[in-house]
């Protein structure tokens, strides 16, 4: 019982000890604050950029972009290229598909 009446009196005056202390003011931080106004108007003049420098664009022809040469082998024979020009490409034959039927 004597130890913690003793550890109460020894805090009671380091409590009593640090309400007189003096404590220093400290100065006022002042920082600049980063406006809503500055990003909104860089946003609103590149939008407003965005829309009188566009140059109306004119539709050109394409070429065509498919070229499809075949080799057809006529009754005698005789084996004849064809040369096709196209936009798209409608049908498709896999380079590898005689080796099912010939092989």
């Amino acid at each position: 019982m004597e130890n913690n009446e003793h550890l109460e009196r020894f805090f009671e005056q380091m409590k009593n000890q640090d309400e007189q202390l003096e404590i220093p003011t400290f100065p006022s931080v002042h920082t600049r604050k980063f406006g809503f106004w500055i990003p909104a108007g860089i946003a609103a003049s590149m939008g407003l950029a965005f829309l009188f420098l566009q140059e109306p664009t004119t539709v050109e022809i394409t070429s065509p972009e498919v070229v499809i040469i075949t080799l057809q082998e006529d009754e005698n024979q005789n084996q004849h290229f064809t040369i096709e020009e196209t936009t798209f490409l409608d049908t498709w034959e896999s380079p590898t598909s005689s080796l099912l039927t010939e092989y």
